[in-house]
Order: C-alpha cells, then structure tokens, then sequence
C-alpha cells in the first residue's frame, strides 16, 4: 500500500494538489451516487474537494442551442463559459486525443482532496464499487491499487476492507485515514 501512496504523493505534489483517491468500478455499479455522497460527506467536514471524472467517447455537457455548444461546434477546440456563479472550460481533444490524468489534474485549481472517478486503470490509490448483479469482474483480484470495496454482496476471499454502499461516514473515514499523512490544505502552502 506505501508504494501506491507515494506514487499518490508524487502526482499530487507535482500537480499542486493535497491528495487524489479514485473510486473504480464498470458501469452501473454505483460510482457516481458513492461519490456524490461523499463529496456532500467531505464537504461537511470542510475538506475541499475537486473531482476529475471519465466518461464515454461523445459525452455532451453543453446541448445543442447554447452559446457554448454553438461555439465549440463552430470549431473553437477550447471554449470557456462564465458567469458570477460559475465557469466551465470545455476542450475538444479530436485531434489531441484523450488527456492522460495527470494532464487534467494540472488543468484544475489546487485541492485538499481530488476524487478520481473511472480511470480504473491509473496507479492511484482507489475503491472498487461493485454488483454481483451487473456480472462484471471483479478489479481488485489484479489491481493493487485498489485499498478497499464498496458492495452490497458478499465476495468470497476479499483481503481487503468492505463497506456496504449505505457507510458513507465510514469509507470516509477510511478514506480520511489512508490519506492522513497526504491531506494538506494546499490553499495554505
């Protein structure tokens, strides 16, 4: 487990954030709605969280008709939207390709905590949320990187720790306590 967090710290330090931890899984597993909880769930405890998620090939988040679509559509590969509440930079990688998660890490502001949700295959500390339901294999059985599941079902031979979907306060903890010695609020330093 030390290796994967010093690599962990590495990333984080080289891209300015205090800790990143992913939660992996196939879909419909339940990623999202874990960490959507526990981002409600660090934010309660004032840990600052940004979130870095992967999605499928054509993925739109700006609709046809909006100024931002309209542009992009245009041929503008980077268009950026903001108003007082928020912005939003939007980039098309046609021709560049898919970043590599380190490229998007260097993208957003500094963190005290990035959650990483998909890239399954990164060398990150992370959770694997599963469903004996969705038939889909199991991660943990190859990747080291995986600290502890998330899962309703029982699952013969698990060495590492399970929590039922539902323990909020508990994978946050886990969380908390395997980054203990990484979460610096990087605003500070």
């Amino acid at each position: 487990m030390s290796a994967v967090l010093d690599e962990m710290r590495s990333l984080s330090r080289t891209t300015g954030h205090g800790a990143i931890f992913g939660v992996a899984g196939f879909s419909g597993s339940g990623k999202t709605t874990l960490a959507e909880k526990l981002i409600r769930c660090f934010c309660e405890r004032n840990i600052e969280i940004a979130v870095v998620k992967h999605a499928h090939q054509y993925f739109e988040a700006d609709h046809e008709g909006k100024d931002s679509y309209r542009l992009r559509e245009a041929g503008s590969r980077q268009v950026m939207v903001s108003s007082v509440a928020r912005s939003a930079l939007f980039i098309e990688n046609k021709l560049q390709g898919e970043p590599s998660l380190t490229e998007l890490l260097h993208r957003l502001e500094p963190a005290t905590l990035v959650l990483v949700e998909g890239f399954k295959k990164e060398a990150i500390p992370k959770l694997e949320v599963w469903r004996e339901a969705n038939r889909s294999p199991l991660l943990f059985l190859e990747d080291k990187t995986i600290l502890a599941m998330v899962s309703d079902d029982e699952i013969k031979g698990l060495q590492i720790p399970r929590f039922n979907m539902n323990e909020i306060q508990k994978i946050a903890d886990f969380i908390i306590s395997t980054l203990s010695l990484y979460l610096t609020d990087v605003r500070l330093s």
